[in-house]
């Protein structure tokens, strides 16, 4: 890593050029780490609060980053976190990448091409992504130690910002660059943890998957604390915003990881405390005005995918002009990039399509018979929508627009309370509490059934009948998760679930892929640069 936190990266120096202006300090462009620390000994309270609280906000749009550079030649996609996820999606058995074949971007992922490899540019982007969140993270926690934030709430709020955004950063690169904690990985190396910002400092040696967890959970429980004692706490307003209920998801997503089903059922309940609420059936995905006989208009505000205001799930989201679109431009087949214009339609594999209840409004979300020619409205030209085609993340214009050309202009979310109930499910489920996963499950179930039909049970669900608890939260989790931040890849190296399109009839490509291939090898710049590094 240590070729990564030799340099500032621009983020940080932006940072610090915007304290410079708030401060009044000249020259603006050469703040120093010197400067901030005699701002902090003054005891001047608005200088330092001024100063932390501007390196503390820019903190969460770190998980909302575009324009990741400094490694690789891979295409606009992975110069994004949306785009990097949107990858990853592509590598499973839920997702059929357009009706062809195709040679667009996206299809070496979709044909399970190396994407692991040390050298391969669809691997280093990881990498990169988490350690500037890391660098930039402990930037910041260099300056506040325990005397700067002891006797100021707005201090401790800092630094619990940046402790839950490296904890997060921490467990990406565990997600991609080890194997899953309870397939095998617990007994093998995590990666390199570095605590603070020193541009002289050693490299270091990879710790072991355990001390690298309990590294990340440590950020995380302090992290609650200073929220806490801060009164912080669960937001009003949730979208940007790191607090307690970013911080738990985050925690109960690793608790999940490591088998710390207690931690995960706990955390998942404070979020589910605060923020009950589901996305109801209007708003679930673009399916409104689609027909064969007449030209399609869906508009983004009537899509809770889309629209964050119609969408009471979100927990950590970004409103129009901040938010990415790399995902829309993905998911969305009526708009003029990958997923849409170039006829790389996200659409899903009629194995899973067949397992969702005929009463559950989640099926409508993908077209049972296709839909014909679209025109695209830039080129005028037409391409011809598939079947099974997701209108998930589906919109004709974009938001406040009455011109088709502002397609994809949206907003963007990360978490969402759906995802905390299916975690809570898992975690009951895998302590032997098959009731409880049941009733729990029952609550999403319930919120999923068409209006006019009897609620769906775990017990009603047809295409459940016979499963374990287990494998019934994972169906709900590949149904209601589809398409959505790299979750399948995730999950099916989780739960040791290889990827076999074989028995698919509409999948393009029927290959398989083993588990013991999702684990990314260490990149050759880490490799190169830091002797201690140890290769998986």
């Amino acid at each position: 890593m240590k070729n990564y936190i030799i340099g500032i990266i621009f983020l940080v120096g932006m940072l610090l050029f915007s304290c410079a202006k708030e401060l009044d300090l000249t020259p603006p462009s050469s703040i120093t780490d010197e400067q901030i620390e005699k701002i902090l000994a003054s005891g001047d309270t608005t200088a330092i609060k001024n100063i932390m609280e501007i390196m503390a906000n820019a903190i969460p749009k770190l998980l909302n980053s575009s324009g990741i550079s400094g490694a690789g030649t891979a295409d606009g996609r992975y110069r994004a976190y949306q785009g990097m996820e949107a990858m990853r999606n592509l590598e499973g058995n839920d997702i059929v990448f357009g009706n062809k074949n195709l040679s667009i971007f996206g299809a070496d992922e979709y044909y399970l091409r190396d994407f692991i490899s040390t050298t391969v540019d669809k691997n280093i982007y990881y990498w990169t992504q988490a350690w500037s969140m890391i660098t930039t993270t402990n930037k910041m926690l260099n300056f506040l130690d325990d005397k700067t934030i002891e006797n100021s709430a707005k201090m401790k709020e800092c630094k619990a910002r940046g402790l839950v955004v490296r904890a997060y950063a921490y467990n990406f690169l565990m997600e991609n660059y080890q194997d899953a904690y309870l397939q095998g990985g617990k007994d093998k190396l995590g990666v390199m943890l570095y605590d603070h910002y020193d541009v002289l400092q050693p490299s270091k040696p990879r710790a072991s998957a355990k001390e690298t967890y309990d590294f990340i959970k440590k950020d995380l429980q302090s992290a609650i604390s200073l929220f806490t004692v801060a009164k912080k706490g669960y937001t009003t307003t949730v979208l940007t915003d790191i607090d307690m209920g970013v911080a738990n998801f985050i925690l109960a997503r690793v608790s999940l990881s490591t088998g710390d089903w207690t931690t995960t059922i706990s955390a998942c309940d404070g979020i589910l405390e605060k923020y009950p609420k589901l996305m109801g059936q209007d708003f679930y995905g673009g399916t409104k005005n689609v027909s064969k006989t007449s030209v399609p208009e869906i508009r983004p505000e009537t899509n809770g995918f889309l629209f964050n205001d119609k969408n009471p799930e979100v927990i950590l989201g970004w409103p129009v002009g901040e938010a990415l679109s790399t995902h829309n431009s993905w998911m969305n087949p009526f708009g003029e990039g990958y997923g849409g214009l170039s006829e790389g339609f996200a659409r899903i594999d009629n194995r899973l399509y067949d397992k969702i209840a005929t009463d559950d409004y989640r099926k409508d979300c993908f077209m049972a018979t296709a839909l014909g020619d679209y025109t695209y409205p830039t080129s005028g030209t037409k391409r011809n929508i598939p079947a099974y085609t997701n209108l998930k993340f589906a919109a004709t214009h974009g938001i406040g627009t009455d011109d088709k050309k502002n397609v994809g202009t949206v907003t963007c979310y990360y978490m969402r309370t759906s995802e905390v109930l299916l975690m809570k499910a898992e975690a009951q489920a895998q302590n032997n509490d098959a009731t409880g996963a049941k009733t729990t499950l029952n609550i999403l179930l319930a919120a999923r059934t068409k209006t006019g039909s009897t609620p769906l049970t775990c017990d009603t669900y047809s295409s459940m009948t016979g499963m374990s608890a287990l494998q019934m939260v994972q169906l709900q989790t590949r149904i209601e998760l589809w398409g959505e931040g790299g979750r399948e890849f995730y999950n099916n190296k989780r739960w040791g679930i290889p990827v076999d399109r074989t028995s698919s009839t509409n999948h393009i490509d029927k290959g398989t892929y083993a588990v013991s291939k999702m684990t990314l090898q260490i990149p050759e710049q880490e490799m190169l640069y830091n002797p201690l590094a140890v290769q998986n």
